[in-house]
């Protein structure tokens, strides 16, 4: 990052919005009208929800029992895989290509598709247009353990940027200390944090996170009633298209633990606050728990970042002779 920008605050902006669920491509150009609409208000950073492109499946089952899975539920899947997206693949090229036109760093949350498994990750775009990585979500919640598979320490980034250090936790790994302290060891600036959490609590979390790691967060929520899923969609929520599903709760927060703008709730918005990262210096000089503020003569943390590979090929070590035998190298 170049020093000269530590001096020159800038404006973010959290996009709470409502996506068309499980049909990425009409998504796609939502995302694009909102980062239209957050460049508009100078915003150099645009941050989008968990699982904003391929669909937060809130409510469903998936026909799953201890035991056992309904032929219903496996059709849901395989409908949920059809909506995901490939990273890298086509999806991912689109969303580049808004980044670079509106000159834009975005952070957007997507459900991907690698093989048969889909992952809750997070795409990083830099405003020339590169993808600059993903962070697959570490722990599904719950039930989302039924639908997402597991991200492994290898995605696990904090991007050396022009605004800053950034980097995302997702949702309820917000919850996982080791995490953050990870986090915070590589010097994370712009801590976004997108969720499908709406409690009230959750504010209260990102405020401790700010405080914590002196850094700003930038979290993120959908706002979603019943009626912006198709009709088809077998939710515990009913059929009233006026039921509130997501109800929002984005929010900044400063390294002091100020909101700076949010939360929202019940409503789309956009929520824009200037980035200051002169304030991070100004509160790690009493607070630095990865510096003068930790211990690691009694605490360490040790951070796995290998990939964690289901099959590895040790290459033989025999050359096969071109007489039929074996040759030892």
């Amino acid at each position: 990052m170049n020093e000269s920008n530590m001096a020159a605050p800038w404006t973010a902006s959290v996009i709470q919005g409502t996506p068309i669920p499980f049909d990425p491509h009409r998504t796609l150009a939502k995302v694009e009208d909102l980062v239209a609409s957050a460049v508009s208000r100078s915003a150099r950073l645009v941050v989008f929800p968990e699982a904003f492109v391929g669909g937060y499946p809130k409510g469903h089952v998936f026909g799953s029992y201890v035991g056992g899975r309904s032929d219903e539920g496996r059709d849901a899947y395989r409908e949920y895989w059809e909506s995901a997206i490939d990273v890298p693949g086509p999806c991912v090229d689109a969303l580049a290509a808004i980044a670079a036109n509106y000159g834009v760093h975005m952070v957007i949350g997507v459900i991907e598709r690698d093989a048969g498994t889909l992952y809750c990750s997070v795409l990083f775009f830099g405003p020339a247009g590169d993808f600059l990585g993903k962070h697959r979500k570490l722990m599904p919640t719950g039930a989302e353990r039924l639908v997402w598979g597991y991200g492994d320490g290898s995605t696990m980034p904090v991007l050396d940027t022009a605004l800053g250090k950034l980097g995302a936790v997702i949702c309820w790994e917000n919850y996982m200390p080791m995490m953050r302290m990870a986090m915070y060891a590589k010097g994370i600036q712009l801590y976004c944090a997108p969720t499908a959490d709406s409690r009230p609590t959750w504010v209260a979390s990102m405020q401790h996170i700010a405080i914590e790691g002196r850094c700003y967060v930038l979290a993120s929520n959908q706002f979603l009633r019943r009626g912006d899923f198709p009709d088809s969609y077998a939710s515990l929520f009913g059929d009233d298209p006026d039921a509130l599903v997501q109800a929002g709760g984005s929010c900044i927060v400063d390294p002091f633990g100020r909101i700076l703008a949010g939360p929202a709730f019940g409503e789309e918005v956009i929520l824009t606050a200037e980035i200051d990262l002169r304030n991070i210096a100004r509160g790690k000089f009493d607070l630095d728990v990865t510096g003068h503020y930790s211990r690691p003569d009694i605490f360490r943390l040790t951070v796995d970042e290998r990939r964690q590979a289901p099959v590895s090929v040790i290459p033989s070590t025999c050359q096969h002779d071109v007489n039929g035998g074996d040759r030892h190298q």
